[in-house]
């Protein structure tokens, strides 16, 4: 429960500020009737948890002197204990007027004059009200994460995603990994203070090389957790996609199409993108970062075509450091979209061709050692007919005998002057499906088949919405694992095999201190536990919460 000190009683504007047919003021604490005897003089106390009209009043001594602040309020009480904060909730839905939402809030605080009472009476802080919601044990930090995820979120997908955290579902899993390490400690701990007076059943060999094995299948479960975790991490914080291509391959005019605007500046003239253009875009319910770069060639580079015809062009300074800046970007990106373009030859009865810099060759292959996810894209697809696309996406797969990701065939114009006959016109909605089905993959749950913690496969799934303090703390939590193993383990190729100890001296109150750590970074993400900073933690998470939450 909360201490002294915060028994004060808090209120505020839980709905958006600004005119609006119904606002809703909500009060917490020991003082909610006060206020409402205060407000509704005479009036009977509503029935718990249900809807009752009322007037408001102007709190004052004299009944004579009384204003209506609201002739046609809705007034709910919720009665301590079972409500969201824990404590005594009254909630005012008034019109949504902003004068009668400024005097509605400038009364409450008069209330404590008006009926005697000593308890104080203050407007929230931000997160206040899940702040005490978690202290009367309402809520735990996770809840509270994915509280705060709810009401950031913006696409289906980071609904869904924060949906999948409101559950205590993560919380449990976290404590029953956490309960696991204090046994297995207090195992080790009990080797160490009665090895020599009580007889045991195990060796201390045979003792410590199960804990071997109970911490090895822990860690498992924990790494599976982190990686689903930094998947959430790109539904939540947007997936990053870069396009990558040669001046005027039409990026461009390819993210316009995309985000259904003129977000970047279109030109025939070559290198008119110099810096990082960013559009945010709803993609499928997907979040994700358009990064337009700009076009990538060398001061004296060869641009090979398919039919070999080499072209130098040179560059001028700013749009060299263009260049280099696309290249840091494209290299910090989730997804690569490598943009390609068809350009009629300029010989009589020759295919159209297309050009493959050195230097995109190079990025791609960058891509390739970070495992980045990399989309081709052909632009101006008209020019082609039905047999050419095929034949021309055919020879494009043989260049350079590389393997080559799955390109889909687009035209910007048509895209744009919307000509073509049919649904889909210029490619656009075949790329967004494209695009779709690898955000799925890539954020796709892992490890449901890893050993399981209590309960079914469902705090895989839930996984997806731990928050990035979460997955660096279990990250934290699994360094120590692994320092406890390498230290129970002689040699490295025996850990590969599986947790054996050989007969050799092991530092048994190292191993049971290393336990003792991951334990508590699993405490510190729940707020459970004898951690110390648990204040420190409340200051990060609630942070980015609004006043009235």
């Amino acid at each position: 429960m909360l201490s002294s000190r915060d028994d004060s009683t808090i209120f505020a504007l839980s709905t958006a500020a600004g005119r609006a047919a119904i606002a809703i003021i909500r009060i917490s604490g020991p003082a909610c009737l006060n206020i409402y005897q205060a407000l509704c003089p005479g009036s009977l106390l509503p029935k718990p948890r249900y809807a009752t009209l009322r007037t408001l009043f102007e709190p004052c001594d004299s009944p004579t002197d009384r204003q209506v602040l609201d002739s046609g309020a809705l007034v709910l009480y919720f009665p301590a204990p079972h409500t969201v904060t824990g404590e005594d909730i009254l909630e005012l839905h008034v019109h949504g007027g902003p004068a009668i939402v400024k005097a509605v809030l400038a009364a409450i605080p008069k209330t404590i004059s008006a009926s005697n009472n000593s308890d104080a009476i203050r407007y929230a802080e931000p997160g206040e009200f899940t702040r005490r919601a978690f202290y009367n044990n309402r809520l735990d930090l996770t809840q509270i994460e994915a509280l705060g995820d709810t009401l950031s979120a913006e696409t289906e997908q980071q609904r869904r995603l924060a949906i999948k955290g409101t559950t205590s579902t993560l919380a449990k899993l976290y404590e029953f990994w956490r309960h696991e390490l204090l046994y297995a400690r207090g195992e080790l701990e009990a080797l160490i203070d009665f090895s020599e007076d009580q007889h045991f059943e195990e060796t201390s060999t045979k003792l410590v090389t199960s804990v071997a094995e109970q911490v090895t299948n822990l860690r498992r479960q924990i790494s599976a957790t982190t990686d689903n975790a930094s998947r959430g991490e790109l539904l939540r914080n947007g997936i990053k996609i870069a396009l990558l291509g040669a001046p005027n391959a039409g990026k461009s005019s390819l993210l316009n199409r995309i985000v259904g605007r003129e977000a970047a500046i279109v030109s025939k003239e070559e290198g008119t993108t110099r810096d990082v253009v960013e559009v945010n875009v709803d993609i499928g319910g997907f979040f994700c970062k358009f990064l337009d770069l700009a076009g990538l060639r060398g001061s004296r580079s060869e641009a090979r075509s398919v039919d070999g015809q080499p072209s130098v062009k040179a560059i001028g300074e700013v749009e060299e450091e263009g260049i280099r800046r696309a290249k840091e970007r494209i290299l910090t990106a989730d997804v690569v979209i490598v943009v390609l373009c068809i350009e009629p030859s300029e010989e009589p009865l020759c295919r159209p061709r297309i050009h493959v810099t050195q230097e995109i060759i190079d990025t791609v292959a960058q891509c390739d050692l970070t495992k980045t996810k990399v989309v081709g894209v052909i632009n101006k697809s008209d020019l082609l007919e039905e047999q050419a696309l095929v034949d021309t996406r055919i020879t494009f797969n043989n260049v350079d005998g590389r393997v080559e990701p799955p390109f889909y065939l687009v035209s910007c114009k048509l895209a744009e002057d919307n000509c073509k006959v049919g649904p889909d016109a210029g490619g656009i909605k075949g790329l967004f499906n494209g695009l779709i089905e690898n955000f799925k993959d890539m954020t796709a749950v892992s490890g449901a088949n890893a050993a399981e913690g209590p309960g079914s496969v469902s705090p895989w799934e839930e996984s997806l919405g731990a928050s990035a303090r979460q997955r660096l703390l279990l990250e934290q939590c699994r360094q120590y694992l692994d320092d406890f193993l390498s230290g129970v383990t002689p040699s490295e190729s025996q850990y590969s095999c599986g947790p054996t100890v050989a007969e050799v001296d092991i530092d048994v109150v190292l191993a049971a201190e290393s336990l003792r750590a991951a334990a508590d970074c699993l405490a510190r993400i729940t707020g459970k536990g004898e951690a110390g900073d648990v204040e420190e933690v409340l200051g990060v998470v609630f942070e980015k919460f609004c006043v009235g939450k």
